[in-house]
């Protein structure tokens, strides 16, 4: 079981250069198959143009994140355990995707039939996960992490409700080209100089997450020629769900993964005001960064989205290092 930054490294590099070969090759595969993405009639008119661009890209980002991963995985259940999530809801995602492209419209699974599979998976991996060597309910505290809060017997019920929010989380902020995907690919970078630091043996994924990202951003930047969909978005946010967990980190996600949090308040305030107001808006848009564009262009959101996510990680470095 190799657990040096020389692993993350080779897995960063593996896992960008498959995307490399993989996105050539399997996006004019979506267009023949017609995969196309269907762009609500509420959203932004510029996003009007958008519309029958191939989604599904996810497949791409898992297929290279798996490929880079199998190498370092023998011996190393808790990497197991980390794909094994990515893979859990990346399924979610893409039985949501394929309904949608099925029934032409921006409607998928249901919602309660999506929220059950993200609970199976995260009690699966909840369950993986304690019997692994090391596992305890113990988390660290971010800017104090030699002291720790214990949840108990709650525990569990805490597991779900971070692979939830990430989840969510992920899938929100997958609304402008190259969002979604340059954000997880800063916070997959923190959580691979993390796992450094701690010795964990989740590194080398941490490291696999990041080069498919990059290599995916090639593809998914402005002017996208792939959606990642939600086969990409909620695979990432299980991703880091349980990468975060297994670094005992979940705490630190409100630190690096402020977009994800950002995006899901923003859509909770605006539903919550909708109804209590009789129909009248707190903002604009929701999610948040379809409010950004009413006032600057869509790269402009995104370069800023990405800057706030660096100087987050930062903190979150700092986070770890206490103070």
């Amino acid at each position: 079981m190799d657990t040096s930054i020389n692993a993350a490294v080779y897995a960063v590099l593996i896992s960008f250069v498959a995307n490399l070969v993989l996105c050539p090759m399997m996006i004019p595969s979506l267009v023949r198959l017609k995969f196309g993405q269907y762009i609500r009639d509420d959203g932004p008119t510029a996003h009007k143009k958008k519309a029958g661009t191939p989604t599904m890209g996810g497949i791409m980002i898992i297929v290279s994140f798996l490929l880079a991963a199998m190498v370092f995985m023998r011996g190393n259940p808790h990497a197991l355990g980390v794909v094994g999530a990515t893979l859990g809801f990346g399924l979610i995602g893409f039985l949501d995707d394929f309904l949608k492209i099925v029934k032409k419209q921006n409607l998928g699974l249901r919602a309660w039939h999506k929220l059950l599979g993200q609970i199976v998976v995260s009690v699966g991996f909840f369950f993986y996960w304690r019997g692994l060597e090391g596992f305890t309910s113990e988390i660290l505290i971010p800017f104090f992490p030699e002291l720790t809060f214990d949840f108990g017997f709650l525990f569990p019920f805490f597991v779900v409700f971070i692979f939830l929010s990430a989840s969510n989380g992920a899938n929100l902020t997958d609304g402008l080209d190259g969002l979604a995907a340059g954000v997880t690919a800063l916070i997959a970078v923190f959580f691979m100089f993390s796992a450094w630091m701690l010795d964990s043996p989740v590194l080398p994924v941490t490291g696999a997450a990041v080069g498919s990202l990059l290599g995916f951003l090639l593809f998914n930047s402005h002017p996208a020629r792939v959606f990642m969909g939600d086969t990409g978005s909620l695979a990432l946010g299980g991703f880091v769900a349980a990468v975060a967990l297994m670094l005992n980190m979940p705490l630190f996600l409100v630190i690096v993964a402020v977009i994800y949090v950002a995006e899901t308040l923003s859509v909770i305030i605006q539903v919550g005001y909708f109804r209590m107001t009789g129909g009248k808006r707190f903002f604009k848009m929701a999610p948040i960064h379809h409010t950004f564009e009413v006032y600057w262009p869509e790269t402009k959101v995104v370069a800023f989205f990405y800057i706030i996510t660096a100087m987050a990680c930062l903190l979150g470095y700092l986070a770890l290092m206490g103070v």
